[in-house]
This record gives structure tokens, sequence and C-alpha cells, in this order.
């Protein structure tokens, strides 16, 4: 695939439940009633926000939605797993087995000029995601239509081969292969539409044409962004945007611990603000006097899936009984410990690939030990795979961010236990990504990492994580897997249309992958936001551990 990644990022720290004891429950949503009207503030430690499409890899509940719409969405909620509903268009149709897909739009869709949404204008947008100049969003669809392989985007004329438009509101899609799970890749946000002919600016993220309920009024790098109501947005259109506050106003730039300490405070129109970002653990801790901003904490249940990634094509590593010595060797609850001070607040232990709240996952466990692991059992796999004295001199890479030492050092100790002896490397962002994604062969033999899907599949969670293709360039798969079988198996299951049918094929994957240990799942994390008291409705579904912008408004 296209390389990819969220605006929410490669999700690498371990976050925080709440500011309570281990046995308090996660309050996944605020309670209080939304009512329409007034100002929302969101504060932010970043210099932007992004609002051009194709640059985007922005989740399809988050800042992006506000403003454009996509052919599909997520309808998400606590207690319930993620399922993809209509949004500009239906959820598409197949007749020869997903190979092509066809939607049709709502009729009297208009951008924010007032003009007509029509097919050409959604086919517009998907086609600049392609021109190298707009490069970075996400790209799931940019391998699967036909002709994209060699397609450079339409500013010099070419259209795109496998994209038609036989009305205004028909869009049909033909897959260079069978792919079950393009509803889903039609909700991210390359599928939202553009203004045929618009678009060719750099800076296009400054002044979008709006489809969503907002538009953007304000923009000011660095300070603010402002957005105001849409006024050819139809409510009746739009089953998943509920558009409350009169107003979304982003606070850039906002130091983390200052945006705590603004939300802990709840004065003036920070009662009507939330933090976009984590609230980090040690954030947390100072709040555990403070009955008030504890009750304000929305956490999600559970999170992305962190890792311990083994580099398979390297010896021993490449011996899978060595590999499985690492599962009963590690020290899951050190590692809690390591991320957020308590397993409450770091999350669950992990034992499975596919996270919590994504149709089809299956619990399971196939190397049951104590979250303090089982240094015995790990000695006497390594004995069996011809190590009885264990092993030396492995190579740990870690990044420098979101506390990678720390947690490197919880699993270093544990290993050790298990006669495991490893020597820690950190590295700055730029040249860990290099090191373990960048080139065809890496030297290291361990790597912590942490993963959650682009969109709530179980093809996310497995396919850029351990197809070989992922390999190098970018790609994800850090474990440098490689299984003939399960590059079969992935594509199976991607060409299959029903999505129970699929995930008995995705959880079958799950478990055939960890049957080879190329990584050590550790924890699902969680994560924490704040909120003013004055913000209502807002709320974390089983998927993803993000609150879903889509739906918070402001009470009395």
């Amino acid at each position: 695939m296209t390389r990819r990644r969220l605006a929410v990022a490669v999700l690498t720290s371990a976050l925080a439940l709440s500011a309570c004891g281990a046995n308090d429950k996660p309050q996944t949503t605020a309670d209080t009633a939304a009512t329409r009207g007034g100002t929302l503030r969101i504060l932010s430690d970043g210099q932007t926000v992004n609002f051009d499409p194709a640059k985007s890899s922005n989740l399809a509940i988050t800042s992006l939605a506000l403003v454009h719409r996509r052919l599909t969405a997520w309808h998400n909620k606590p207690g319930e797993q993620a399922k993809v509903v209509p949004d500009l268009a239906d959820t598409g149709k197949t007749s020869d087995g997903g190979k092509t897909w066809t939607f049709t739009l709502q009729e009297g869709l208009k951008f924010s000029d007032g003009t007509p949404i029509t097919s050409a204008d959604v086919k517009w947008g998907i086609q600049r995601s392609f021109a190298p100049a707009f490069s970075g969003g996400l790209g799931y669809h940019k391998q699967l239509i036909e002709g994209g392989d060699t397609y450079r985007g339409p500013f010099e004329g070419a259209e795109l081969k496998g994209i038609e438009t036989p009305d205004e509101r028909t869009i049909k899609f033909t897959l260079v292969r069978p792919y079950g799970d393009w509803p889903w890749v039609a909700s991210t946000p390359a599928f939202a539409p553009v203004p045929k002919g618009k678009g060719a600016e750099a800076d296009y993220a400054e002044h979008p044409v709006a489809s969503g309920p907002y538009q953007l009024a304000e923009y000011q790098k660095g300070v603010k962004v402002r957005l105001t109501r849409n006024p050819n947005w139809d409510q009746v259109k739009d089953q998943v945007r509920a558009a409350l506050p009169d107003e979304v106003v982003w606070q850039l730039g906002q130091d983390a611990s200052v945006i705590s300490q603004r939300l802990v405070a709840d004065a003036g129109d920070d009662k009507t603000a939330f933090g976009s970002s984590f609230v980090s653990a040690a954030q947390l801790a100072q709040l555990a006097n403070n009955a008030s901003a504890k009750e304000r904490v929305v956490t999600s249940k559970s999170g992305a899936l962190a890792y311990l990634a083994l580099n398979t094509e390297k010896a021993p590593l490449n011996n899978p009984k060595v590999r499985e010595a690492f599962q009963y060797a590690v020290d899951k609850a050190a590692f809690q410990i390591a991320s957020a001070g308590t397993p409450a607040l770091a999350g669950d232990v992990a034992t499975t690939l596919i996270t919590e709240g994504i149709a089809g996952r299956e619990k399971f466990d196939l190397y049951p030990a104590q979250p303090s692991g089982d240094p015995e059992k790990a000695k006497k796999l390594l004995a069996e795979a011809g190590f009885p004295g264990g092993l030396s001199g492995l190579d740990f890479v870690v990044s420098k961010s979101n506390n990678g030492a720390e947690k490197a050092q919880a699993i270093q100790a544990g290993l050790a236990r298990a006669g495991i002896q490893t020597t820690i490397r950190t590295l700055d962002g730029d040249a860990y990504t290099e090191e373990t994604s960048g080139s065809a062969t890496a030297a290291f033999d361990l790597t912590l990492a942490s993963w959650q899907p682009d969109f709530p599949s179980a093809n996310a969670n497995i396919q850029p994580l351990f197809q070989s293709t992922e390999i190098g360039g970018g790609g994800y798969n850090l474990s440098r897997y490689r299984n003939a079988e399960v590059d079969r198996l992935i594509g199976e299951a991607q060409a299959t249309v029903d999505p129970a049918e699929a995930g008995k094929k995705w959880a079958a994957l799950d478990r055939k992958i960890l049957q080879d240990s190329p990584v050590v799942p550790l924890i699902y994390t969680r994560n924490s936001f704040l909120r003013g008291s004055k913000v209502a409705n807002l709320f974390i579904a089983d998927f993803p551990a993000y609150p879903n912008y889509l739906q918070v408004g402001l009470s009395k």
C-alpha cells in the first residue's frame, strides 16, 4: 500500500484511564445533555489544522469531517462495534464480488458556495490526491483503483481510468482486484468532494470549499482556526453530524501542560473547551485530588495495540522457537507501570492483534502467563531452540519520544530474567523511522511500536503490520515478517465482501500470525481527554480511541 498514517499519528504512547484507582472503570462519555448553539473551543498544541482532504490522514469522526463530507461515514458509539453508514452517498454496491463498486449520491447536496455537489466533484477530489504536490494523506485507494499505479493527478488534464461518473449522482470504481472493505476506504479523506477544477493551489487547506456543516471563516497558523456554519448544509441529508455549536474555534500552539492547567481551572471560555491531545499520565496523576477535574476526564475503554516487534530476518530471531520464548519472557505488567504508572492507567494486557471495537475480533491467548510473564518457560523454550545459556547482544532500538526509553527499560528487565540480554539504543523521530521502516534491510533486533487502524476493519489491523509488501519503503511491517501463506490469506480476506465472513478470516489470521510470534502484544493503550464543564456529549466509542467531534455540543 501507499504509505499512510493518521493525523492522529502512529500511536506510541500508552495513555490513561483516569486519575483514580486501579479498580475504577473508564468514563467514556460526558453525560451532560448537549444543546444547539454557542462556541465550542478546542485547545491544541499543534500549529495547524489540515483541511485539505488530499493531504489529510484524519479519522472520519474528527476535525476534517466538520468541514468535508465523504462518500461514506462511520457510526460509532460506546458499547457498539463501528459500522459504515451513508454520507454523501449510499454505502456502495458491487455485483462482481468486490472488484467494481457503484455509489449513488443523495439528491440536492450543495457546497458552501451554493453550487451542487456532483459525482464529478468527488472524482476530482480523489484524482487530486494522486498529484505528487498533494501527497501525505491516507493512500489505501491509490494502488487499488485501476490505473492508480501510474496516475499523477488531474492538473494536466489526465483522468483516472478506474473512476467513471456516468451521471451527476453516480460514481463507479473499478479496482485492480476484489476488495471487500472498499466502503470503508470510501470514508477516508480523499473521498471528500472538491469542486472540479479547484484545489491546484498549495494552500487549499486554508480556504477549502466545504461540504460539511461548517466552513472555514478564519485561519491563522499557530494562533487560531474558526469555523462557522455552512448555510448550504442540510441536516436532513446528514445522519452522522449533529452540528450543535454555532462556531468551532481552535486555539493553536498551546503547550500541553498549559492546556491541562487551563481545563483543570475551568474558568471563563475554557468551560466550553476540550483538549485535542491526550492527557499524559503525569498530568492525570496531578488530578488525583481534584474531584471536579476527575469528573471531566473522558477515557477510551481500549485503544491502540502497543507491541514489541522482533526482527524476523535476523538470527537468532529468525527461529520461531526463539520468538515464542519472548512471549513468556516479556513483563507486560512492568510495561504498564512504565507507560502510565498503574495497569489501570495504561490499558489492559494485550493477547491479540485485532483491537476492541472491530467486527470479527476474537479474544484468545496462545501464550497464557501472568502479566509479569513466565521467565522459566521462556528459558525452557530457548534451551529447546539451542540456546541453553540464553541470548546476548540484542540491539533494542526505540524512539526518544513518548517515554520510549523508560518503556524499553521495563521490557529489558523482564527479558533479562529469562537470560535475554539487550542493549537499548534511542533515536530521534526521523532517525528511528528510517531505521525501522525506511530501508529494505535493518540492523536492529527489537523495537517498540503501537498501532491503531485507520478505519474500523481487522484488515487495517493486520495488513499494514504483517503483509510482506509493507517491509521497508516506509511500511509498518517492523518485524519484517514474511509468510507467503499469510500474504495469500490476507488477499483472500480482503477480497471477501460479506463482513461476517471476512471477520472470521481476519480472526483466523490473527491466530496464525501470532503462532509465528513476529510480535509480542503488550497492552491496548488507553487515551484520556479533558473537557471544560460546559462541554457535552464528548464520548469515546469502543473504536477508535478518540472523541467523536461530530457529536460534541455545549450545555446551558
